[in-house]
């Protein structure tokens, strides 16, 4: 499974991710080790509140499990995976929360250690603790008989198509996939020489080459998105400054803007919030239908809950009444009675541990089954409609690089007539 940790301080707002069930179907935390809160927010809070005594900022570790898609995994494989890690990176021991999300039909996990020795008063030190994580993820897709990922076979654990949280943020501001995006620039990257021809590949796609304040080369979508050309392409900046020279000549993002928005008429700026309508709509009634199946879902699951701690308790008072007191209580312990009795409760109460687990797990096992074809068919649709705005966006593009190029052709010769221009009729 795919390994991804980062130190970091901001208790609050790393509770609130955790807890988020606007983009999780269900949100479970599943333990709480070491902390005396017995909340999340709290747990954090409490690892806040020791770490400063020291001087440590990033007090927290956060590392998430994620098993590669259509892979079904159980909570007991994802603890397991949390063990090898915490003992791989030299956090055994540590204070730590388990949050386990699932989304689309499938789970992962969330695991968060206090990185504050609370003995020593100071931060455990986590070196090269991306390669240890790595090594780990490999041998879990190894031992587990996955498939592993292109850029783990390739160069290492070097993958072109990484992309970072601002990158997913960008881009699902605009419904569209970083990774499609990146193998846009990636393509255009291969097929060029230089700039003029990287400049004219990039614009067959809908992305217009511009100089950056403090990026070098920079690219702007029809919406005036921009992009780092040197990170989306995948490659150093000393590269693509040796293969495209200078960005002085290129126009400012401003410019390009601006140029854009008054190429692109009002009747095409109309019919690109009526494709984004349209889409919308064709996916409200899966989204409806989603928003009722995870209700039920988890209705269902908080009735399983509740009738499990009910049984608990009364099986757990059932077990303590078996414990006699009093003169009795005295025979039964010097006799052997009392130690036996115990043994006896401590093997039913983990055998009812065992069957409340199991219980959950089917649940989790059926609500999956009744959601995998609704999420293949919203995943379906929703891949479709990015490929219709890529070729919409790179359907536009083309038409601004004729237009400018018309443009261009009229200043050299300043005695022909001016058109009064193109109206990107689609």
């Amino acid at each position: 499974m795919i390994l991804v940790g980062s130190q970091r301080g901001g208790a609050g707002n790393l509770a609130r991710h955790l807890l988020n069930e606007k983009d999780n179907d269900h949100v479970t935390v599943h333990e709480l080790r070491g902390f005396t809160a017995r909340d999340l927010h709290g747990a954090f809070e409490e690892a806040h509140a020791i770490s400063l005594g020291t001087n440590c900022k990033q007090f927290l570790f956060s590392l998430s499990f994620n098993p590669p898609k259509d892979v079904a995994v159980d909570v007991t494989a994802l603890l397991a995976a949390a063990e090898r890690a915490e003992e791989k990176l030299g956090l055994s021991g540590q204070p730590r929360a388990v949050v386990i999300h699932e989304k689309n039909g499938r789970r992962h996990a969330h695991v968060v250690w206090s990185r504050i020795d609370a003995q020593e008063m100071k931060a455990v030190n986590l070196p090269h603790f991306k390669n240890r994580l790595n090594s780990l993820s490999k041998d879990l897709f190894l031992e587990h008989g996955w498939q592993l990922p292109d850029g783990y076979k390739e160069n290492g654990w070097k993958n072109p198509l990484n992309f970072t949280l601002a990158e997913w943020q960008q881009a699902k501001r605009l419904d569209l996939d970083p990774r499609e995006i990146k193998q846009v620039f990636r393509e255009a990257w291969a097929h060029s020489d230089g700039q003029q021809s990287f400049k004219a590949a990039l614009e067959e796609s809908g992305f217009f080459l511009a100089r950056g304040d403090r990026r070098g080369f920079v690219a702007l979508d029809i919406h005036g998105e921009v992009y780092s050309v040197a990170r989306m392409a995948g490659i150093k900046t000393k590269d693509l400054n040796a293969r495209l020279g200078s960005p002085d000549a290129l126009p400012s993002v401003n410019e390009v803007k601006a140029d854009t928005h008054r190429r692109m008429s009002s009747r095409l700026r109309e019919h690109l919030k009526t494709i984004r309508a349209e889409q919308q709509q064709a996916l409200t009634p899966l989204v409806e239908q989603r928003q009722k199946l995870v209700a039920q879902h988890r209705a269902e699951r908080t009735t399983l809950e509740q009738g499990q701690e009910r049984r608990w308790k009364a099986e757990a008072q059932e077990r303590q009444q078996r414990l006699r007191t009093g003169l009795m209580g005295v025979v039964d312990f010097f006799t052997g009675r009392a130690a036996a009795m115990r043994r006896q409760n401590e093997r039913e109460a983990f055998q009812c541990f065992a069957r409340d687990r199991a219980q959950k797990e089917a649940l989790y096992k059926f609500q999956s089954g009744e959601t995998a074809a609704l999420h293949k068919q919203v995943a379906t649709l929703k891949a479709r409609q990015r490929q219709e705005r890529m070729q919409l966006a790179a359907r536009i593009g083309q038409m601004l690089r004729i237009s400018r190029e018309s443009d261009r052709k009229r200043e050299r010769q300043p005695d022909h007539t001016p058109q009064r221009g193109i109206d990107f009729s689609l």
